[in-house]
């Protein structure tokens, strides 16, 4: 029988259930991890500590099914909104720790491209408001302080948000996709 696998890399927590294709629960596995509040109003995850437990979710899901990974026929994966990594292309190491949805470090940036007459061509390009929620003031942020944006122009930096980070490191960086 083959089965599928779920996986729900949320915004404290990574679960994963297995399940036949009847639908019906075979396994259920979550692992917390910690947030990190480095100022008020800034959140960030630590992305190795992240890929972690979605290993270790895996890990005990396949266990509570006795099952190896050869019996799993499809993967799912779902993640936590814009929180955004940027990652080394060869090896896969995180440049700082991903800034998750709900940071309100951007705002400056955010009010200054609204100053600068921006607001309704992000808008129209995109489709979203101009927040420090989504993921572009975000990257800029970490390209601007560890001091890559030479190496981003190079080619030799990666960018996404959490599912495009895992899909990256679950394949051996193989895949950039989101």
């Amino acid at each position: 029988m083959a089965y599928m696998l779920a996986i729900d890399q949320g915004t404290t927590a990574t679960t994963v259930i297995i399940l036949d294709k009847a639908l019906h629960v075979h396994a259920c596995a979550n692992r917390e991890f910690p947030q990190i509040y480095p100022r008020p109003g800034w959140v960030e995850h630590d992305p190795e500590a992240i890929y972690a437990t979605v290993l270790a979710a895996v890990a005990d899901a396949l266990a509570q099914a006795n099952l190896d990974g050869k019996q799993i026929a499809a993967i799912g994966l779902t993640n936590q909104r814009e929180t955004t990594v940027v990652w080394e292309r060869a090896g896969g190491k995180p440049l700082h720790n991903a800034i998750v949805w709900q940071c309100r470090r951007t705002q400056q940036a955010c009010e200054a491209l609204r100053a600068a007459g921006h607001e309704a061509l992000i808008q129209r390009k995109t489709g979203l408001v101009l927040d420090p929620y989504f993921s572009a003031t975000k990257a800029a942020w970490i390209l601007d302080h560890s001091l890559s944006r030479a190496r981003a122009e190079r080619g030799e930096l990666c960018f996404g948000t959490i599912d495009c980070f895992l899909l990256n490191r679950l394949t051996g960086g193989d895949v950039h996709v989101t």
